[in-house]
Formats: C-alpha cells, structure tokens, sequence
C-alpha cells in the first residue's frame, strides 16, 4: 500500500490557505494542526474531548494524554502540545461560540455532533484533494509530524514515543526522504 504524501512546507500553507476559506474555517484548520503539530491519528482528532485539551479552569493543557479508548491498539499515550500548537487550540476557542462541557466532543460536525473517524478522515481527505495535493491523505499529517522531528535531529527512541508506536521499524516507515532532505543532508559536512 502507497504511504501517505508528506507536504512541504508551501504545500502546507497552500492547504492552509484553502482550510482557511472554508465553512467551519477554524475548527477544520484545528483538526489539520492536530495532525500535523502533535501527530494525531485521525481516529485520535475524533474522540479527543474538551476535557482533553482544557484544564477544569479553562487553561489549555500542556500536554493530553490519548485516552486508551480512542488510541489505536488500546494503548494510552503523552502527547505533548507545542506552543504553536497551544495558540492553534486558543485561535479555536476564539472562534467557537458553544459554551461546552468538558465531557463534549472538542470537534463537532455541523450538526453539532462527534465526528466519526471515517467522517473527519472524508472531510481531511477532500481538502487535499481541493487543494490538488495528489497523495496526500488524513494520514499525511502524521507523517509529516514524524518525518520533521526526525530532520530536525531528534533522537527515534523519543520519535517512538511521541508516535505511540512499539517498534522502531514502524517510525522509520513514517520517515520520508526527498531529495532535498538529502542534499541538505550532506551539505552538513
């Protein structure tokens, strides 16, 4: 089966720029920097609640922890959020008139409901095809977020754990390598 594309970084400010004009503008822009900034699988963006991503006082969370019952293989994980990707989730909260309790879906359809997974993947998936990114897919997302720690020298064991995977091998399946990785790559020299 073909991987998911990893954007670039203009590929992904294109695909901003088209989120950005959307119905729902800022709440798709939030599933998108989940994806990308904290590498969320889309299941994952789904099932997170509010409770998951605000304190009982309303502070955004430092980190969340993906519940067992919406990871993939049942297993819980730390997922640290960046301050790019706290002021993401405060643009959000700015946008969004609901008042809503904590145990209420942080991303709901227009008809203020959960999004399934396959829902949220569909819509995902229809931005890059709108954007005319070939490839591309709800997945690309969490490959782009594991393919930019790994050039950015982070170490794989710690790639592994953020990912959620067990094994190393995974991670590196995740990893894209273009050209221009590589020619950066041996400029280091």
């Amino acid at each position: 089966m073909r991987q998911a594309r990893v954007l670039t970084e203009p590929e992904f400010k294109r695909l901003l720029a088209v989120v950005a004009q959307s119905r729902h503008a800022e709440r798709n822009r939030l599933a998108f920097m989940l994806s990308h900034l904290a590498g969320l699988r889309v299941g994952e963006i789904a099932g997170l609640l509010v409770s998951d991503v605000f304190e009982a006082d309303g502070a955004i969370r430092e980190r969340l922890v993906v519940r067992a019952s919406i990871a993939k293989g049942g297993h819980e994980r730390v997922v640290f959020l960046s301050d790019r990707l706290r002021h993401e989730i405060e643009r959000f909260r700015r946008s969004d008139a609901q008042n809503r309790k904590p145990k209420s879906p942080l991303l709901v359809t227009q008809k203020r409901t959960a999004f399934s997974p396959n829902t949220l993947c569909q819509l995902m998936n229809r931005f890059y095809e709108d954007t005319g990114l070939d490839g591309a897919t709800s997945h690309s997302g969490r490959r782009w977020f594991i393919t930019k720690l790994a050039n950015s020298g982070v170490g794989t064991k710690i790639i592994m754990t953020l990912a959620g995977h067990k094994h190393m091998t995974t991670t590196q399946r995740y990893i894209d390598v273009r050209e221009d990785m590589m020619r950066a790559a041996v400029e280091l020299l």
